[in-house]
């Protein structure tokens, strides 16, 4: 029987870093990681606001069908092969994600707990927090060097899109999950946690 766990939390909150921490501890066969990041709808899809800039800060721009078949395909034996989402940076070169099954999978995103098909599917639900300061300063950092941002475009958007997006999609969940993981400073404790119990479910 396998084990589903949720991540969620803010833009810039530390998802991707939690996560990443996690994958270096467990081998593929027994835990898969997948991120909600590469079920973007094609970026000329994507929701364009009054000012001509592009919305990826909606619940609408995932394709979250394609995400539970995934974990449906993965759950029933199937490798599930992804490409990688790189948002609108010309710079990056696309990879190809290979995704085995497991006996613990770790879902990653924004909107994960938005959708009930989707949320209905974790055995463990967990929020990473961060104050709204600290998670401006990642944002910043992240999407100058992985999405070839212009600064004035990456508060725009945080401002714009990430902020009321946040507290109508995302931070209206908190209530709903089973473990709430601050980030303020540093996760190292409760990630040891997490670390543990995934070992338990092996």
């Amino acid at each position: 029987m396998d084990y589903i766990i949720g991540i969620s939390g803010g833009s810039g909150s530390g998802k991707t870093s939690f996560l990443n921490a996690l994958t270096k501890h467990f081998e593929s066969k027994d835990v898969s990681f997948i991120s909600m990041d590469n079920y973007y709808h094609p970026r000329e899809t994507q929701k364009i606001d009054g000012n001509g800039v592009r919305n990826f800060d909606l619940p609408e721009s995932i394709n979250v069908d394609e995400l539970i078949e995934d974990i449906q395909s993965l759950r029933a034996g199937n490798d599930v092969i992804k490409q990688e989402y790189v948002f609108n940076n010309s710079e990056a070169v696309a990879q190809q994600i290979i995704i085995k099954p497991a006996k613990v999978y770790i879902v990653e995103g924004l909107f994960i707990y938005h959708y009930t098909a989707l949320k209905n599917l974790f055995d463990l639900k967990l929020f990473i927090h961060a104050k709204d300061s600290l998670k401006l300063i990642r944002r910043i950092k992240r999407d100058r060097v992985e999405r070839n941002y212009p600064l004035d475009d990456v508060i725009y958007r945080y401002e714009k899109h990430v902020l009321p997006s946040y507290e109508k999609y995302i931070e209206a969940y908190i209530d709903d999950v089973d473990l709430i993981i601050n980030n303020n400073e540093s996760y190292d404790q409760a990630l040891e946690l997490i670390k543990v119990f995934i070992g338990s479910k092996m």
